[in-house]
């Protein structure tokens, strides 16, 4: 059984990003055109889709790294923030979007929350992964 570990992380996650697309419970926020990613970024995502694409890529993030809160989902979308003469140094992405990511998932029975924990993948969420996985898996062997 093909699994999200024994495909390319990029080509799961754009193929993921597409069946999200149909789903109506991802929608991106009137916000999502202006907003920065992360106080290390200088300008927003300039692909019109990006936010299915950071959900799909939260999704498999969740998948693969256990339960996850949002404040530690931030620190896997950071940088590092230029500070000028000084050294640069780690900073976390944006909160924000971590967090409507998550919460647009977990509406859509992708994740399920696990309280103090974080949200964890849920069944049909593993399910979706799984069967993406299985696709690309395919069409890399054909």
């Amino acid at each position: 059984m093909v699994t999200v570990y024994d495909v390319p992380a990029e080509k799961l996650i754009l193929k993921t990003a597409e069946k999200l697309k149909q789903n109506s419970a991802i929608v991106p926020p009137e916000w999502a055109e202006y907003a920065k990613t992360g106080r290390h970024t200088e300008k927003a995502p300039s692909q019109e889709d990006w936010w299915f694409t950071r959900a799909a890529s939260v999704l498999r993030k969740i998948y693969v790294k256990g339960p996850m809160g949002s404040s530690r989902l931030a620190a896997e979308y950071g940088g590092f923030a230029d500070m000028g003469a000084k050294p640069n140094r780690a900073v976390k992405g944006s909160r924000n979007i971590a967090r409507k990511c998550m919460m647009q998932l977990e509406n859509a029975g992708f994740l399920v929350s696990k309280g103090k924990e974080g949200r964890a993948i849920s069944p049909s969420g593993m399910s979706l992964l799984d069967n993406t996985a299985k696709e690309v898996f395919d069409e890399m062997n054909s």
